[in-house]
């Protein structure tokens, strides 16, 4: 596997368009979570900064490794829920939590 195949593999944009993960991206860095480059692709830095901010704002993220596991989703699913999406709290990035992701960060 090539270098750049990794790279691939390791953003995970949760079905965000370019726009919108720099959306996402702008409102950690704004809540003081940095996400390294504003570049509209979800990669290792993006993660550690959404997880060290769910961590804070009591979603229990767990670890802070920078990856989309299912402990992320989780507190992806409870941050949601608090801005009113009504998300079942199951850590699987299925289609309705990619759905209330995307319009969040329209």
């Amino acid at each position: 596997m090539s270098t750049q195949d990794v790279s691939v593999l390791a953003v995970n944009n949760l079905g965000l368009n370019t726009t919108q993960a720099k959306n996402w991206q702008t409102f950690l860095r704004d809540s003081g979570y940095n996400p390294g480059t504003i570049d509209g692709q979800l990669g290792t830095n993006s993660w550690k900064a959404a997880q060290r901010a769910f961590n804070a704002w009591g979603y229990r993220a767990g670890t802070v490794d920078g990856i989309a596991g299912s402990n992320t989703i989780k507190a992806l699913q409870r941050f949601l829920n608090d801005a009113g999406y009504g998300l079942d709290v199951d850590g699987i990035a299925g289609a309705q939590t990619k759905a209330a992701f995307r319009d969040f960060n329209s």
